[in-house]
């Protein structure tokens, strides 16, 4: 394909994209197949000779859209939102087009000072204390874009160890790096998501999960009792990961009483994963929620969950980006330059070394949309969400499980799990509507969010 035949079959896909986007609610929200239909409708074999493109675009519509599971339609109410704009999707055109791989200051100038310079944007907008952002006078933190909050957590999680165990070798420094290893704790809830427990699996650290209160939250005085039973048993706390806006409810642990908390545990890394409700925190009126972030190491939110912006793209702030690429740097000759003591190297944040330039579509969404227009899209969500509890309420059949912030509302019918599991299996099954169950307090709750970016109130009536 020449740039002449591309900017035709540009052309073409941009429409195709408008056209899907804009009829997306005469489809079906769930794909009616079986695991493996797509084999059977595929060569078993690559083509040996390259393939005209109208008959490709054609097995497109024929073959892969009635296997997509499509997450902007305006009755997807599962999980959380995938972000999603025409800003967005223009930032990743111009990414790919260009075709850098920003692992170094070096290997792209740009790649790497927008990246600085927009999560620091971000950061301010959320407000995250000075100490998090990389241009502010004094500060010795600063953020960078990670492939998911999974990531975030994993990465924060190794510079803790490392930096648990350096301090676990200056007091027994014969004693071997593997028995040190064995002795160190991390924490969550019950309610933290999944990507905790990998981490841990990865870094080989034990990980202590810990009971919620009657509205899913951590409580300080829960972790501290926790730690101190383990410094009895001869452990070593290192790590702690809380998190504002759950997967489950959208609950939020008591970071400030944490925070406090741990002030009597100096050294142990204080992660905060925001992953969906962090970016609520660019609204004044929903700050609050950050209440206690001054005490955290690092924090996490994605933008492309609820702030318009395709994945992946996950922001990470760090209050000392030092404690973090300590854990991670390895630094062979070939990637150094005459930069290196002066600018940032991103290969160093994070565990892949090529890195794409994703902040240009942040950077796209951020100036197109402004504060105030994406203020006003997450308002809209959380009226969405308000209005379906109130449907919800006006049915005695039916009851809210969880305290409804933002844009996600936990509900049931009043009766068996059984019964729940049968109501939402005959709701997927129409494919006209897709939700998702999650346990609240041991119970079979039916999860609806506000996802869709121009979803209206006859989208969840």
């Amino acid at each position: 394909m020449n740039s002449q035949e591309f900017r035709r079959r540009g052309n073409e896909m941009v429409e195709y994209i408008c056209q899907y986007l804009e009829t997306l609610e005469d489809r079906k929200v769930t794909p009616s197949v079986e695991p493996g239909y797509l084999r059977h409708l595929l060569p078993d074999e690559a083509p040996y000779h390259g393939e005209d493109w109208d008959r490709i675009m054609e097995d497109v519509e024929s073959k892969i859209m009635p296997g997509v599971t499509h997450w902007q339609h305006p009755r997807f109410h599962a999980y959380f939102p995938s972000g999603n704009s025409f800003p967005s999707i223009l930032g990743d055109m111009l990414s790919d087009g260009i075709g850098c791989i920003g692992f170094s200051w070096a290997a792209s100038p740009a790649c790497t000072e927008l990246e600085t310079i927009v999560l620091d944007w971000l950061g301010r907008a959320i407000g995250l204390p000075d100490d998090f952002l990389a241009l502010k006078a004094g500060s010795k933190g600063g953020g960078v874009i990670q492939t998911s909050a999974s990531e975030c957590v994993l990465v924060t999680m190794l510079a803790a160890r490392a930096q648990a165990i350096k301090h676990l070798k200056q007091q027994h420094p014969f004693v071997e790096e593997g028995h040190l290893l064995s002795k160190l704790m991390a924490y969550c809830s019950k309610e933290a998501h999944s990507c905790v427990e990998k981490a841990a699996m990865i870094c080989f650290v034990k990980l202590r999960i810990l009971e919620p209160d009657s509205k899913c939250s951590l409580r300080g005085n829960t972790l501290t009792k926790a730690m101190e039973e383990d410094e009895l048993q001869g452990l070593v706390p290192f790590f702690v990961s809380t998190t504002l806006g759950t997967t489950g409810s959208c609950s939020f642990d008591a970071l400030e009483e944490i925070g406090v908390a741990l002030q009597r545990f100096p050294g142990v890394w204080l992660h905060v994963d925001a992953a969906y409700a962090g970016n609520a925190f660019i609204c004044p009126e929903l700050k609050y929620l950050l209440k206690g972030i001054e005490y955290a190491d690092s924090f996490n939110t994605n933008p492309n969950k609820w702030l318009l912006t395709n994945f992946d793209c996950s922001t990470l702030w760090v209050r000392d980006r030092i404690r973090l690429t300590s854990a991670l740097v390895v630094d062979p000759l070939y990637l150094k330059h005459g930069y290196s003591d002066a600018a940032i190297d991103y290969r160093h944040w994070g565990v892949p070394l090529s890195r794409r330039f994703r902040s240009l579509k942040l950077w796209f969404v951020l100036r197109s949309y402004g504060i105030s227009g994406l203020q006003n899209y997450i308002r809209h969500h959380i009226e969405l969400a308000k209005r379906f509890e109130q449907l919800v309420n006006k049915d005695k059949r039916f009851e809210i499980c969880n305290e409804v912030k933002l844009g996600l509302v936990c509900f049931r019918l009043i009766g068996s799990d059984k019964l729940n599991e049968k109501f939402l299996s005959g709701i997927n099954a129409s494919a006209k509507i897709h939700m998702v169950p999650a346990s609240v307090n041991d119970q079979y709750v039916i999860r609806f969010c506000a996802v869709a970016q121009n979803a209206t109130e006859d989208d969840i009536g």
